[in-house]
């Protein structure tokens, strides 16, 4: 039995002489949640458009539910659900009618449809607004309505590109435990694009990092931290009152420091090499003036990975289309500073 559910072998995407997405190869096990992490223009959505079959491969191949996503398309389209970036739906359609729209397109026979809309309404807390016009909704549950339309088909696999971007906190949490509950409850398969830490940490069974076009990382979010912790890195949190551009500078010019990050007006965070990192780093804060009011040397978590695998934050837009190769595979990392 094949529990491969998405195969791509040294994927590319050109646009003209810009390589969006360059090399990826990857599986995607069936029944699990594969996250795609990386900053704005990596090459997510880039990726999980040719999955889908609305762009085509420069080169290299992949399939999909066991079809390739070339030369079978149809069959495909006929095994998965995409929530993209943008929302499809019809401001002047209500919540019913757009999933009616969307439904019959699928050829699912009408009955069998008004069940199928009713139930997902229920799953989402949506059905006392299932006659209301979209274009009254809020972000949130527009977003709830979009998902739901992506999972008439009932897909073995569904993509969620950016699912939660732009959504107050309140619909962000309900659409991650609707995410979570999709795959447990229904064994489905899902490929989710983001560039929030906690919701990758928090949903994906594996992730795959990627940064200007290329997978810098694959593993369980666990053991992408012990890149890190196995490394011999600290990561030190300090608060000091009295953060100067040359107290900054003294900490970068230390031989065991990797990179340093302003968090706000009083807090760095620093990653260290060695031992005595943290002594080190704290003498060097003292002898610069600068006072410490606590200091925590702390868990990496997925930003921190990202950061000493490329050298810069995931938050950071990326534009340039050539990246140095600083700071990977255990190199020290260029220190940016935001």
């Amino acid at each position: 039995m094949n529990d491969v559910a998405i195969k791509a072998t040294n994927l590319v995407k050109k646009f003209g002489d810009f390589v969006a997405v360059d090399h990826l190869s990857f599986e995607v096990n069936k029944g699990e949640i594969f996250g795609f992490l990386g900053p704005n223009g990596a090459g997510k959505t880039t990726t999980i458009r040719m999955l889908c079959t609305l762009s085509s491969p420069t080169e290299g191949s992949a399939t999909v539910a066991g079809f390739d996503v070339a030369h079978q398309g149809n069959k495909v389209r006929e095994h998965i659900g995409l929530v993209s970036e943008k929302m499809i739906m019809y401001d002047r359609l209500t919540a019913q009618e757009n999933l009616r729209l969307f439904g019959e397109l699928f050829d699912i026979p009408r009955n069998a449809l008004r069940e199928r809309i009713g139930e997902l309404l229920r799953v989402v807390n949506m059905e006392k607004w299932a006659d209301q016009q979209i274009g009254t909704f809020s972000t949130g549950m527009k977003q709830r309505i979009n998902v739901i339309r992506a999972l008439l088909n009932e897909p073995e696999i569904l993509f969620l590109d950016e699912p939660t971007l732009g959504l107050d906190p309140q619909s962000t949490n309900e659409i991650r435990d609707f995410t979570r509950s999709i795959n447990d409850d229904a064994g489905t398969t899902i490929i989710l694009t983001t560039h929030a830490m906690t919701e990758a940490d928090m949903l994906c069974d594996r992730i795959s990092i990627i940064d200007y076009g290329k997978i810098v990382a694959l593993d369980t979010p666990s053991n992408l931290k012990k890149v890190i912790t196995g490394a011999d890195t600290s990561v030190i949190e300090l608060d000091v009152p009295n953060i100067t551009p040359t107290l900054v500078s003294n900490i970068q010019s230390m031989s065991c420091t990797q990179t340093v990050t302003v968090e706000d007006e009083t807090h760095i965070r620093v990653h260290a090499t060695g031992d005595e990192a943290c002594d080190n780093v704290i003498d060097t804060v003292r002898s610069g003036a600068g006072q410490i009011r606590s200091i925590h040397n702390v868990e990496p978590t997925l930003e921190d990975v990202f950061l000493y695998l490329t050298g810069h934050v995931v938050r950071e837009q990326v534009a340039d289309k050539v990246t140095t190769q600083e700071g990977r595979h255990g190199r020290r990392a260029r220190s940016r500073i935001r």
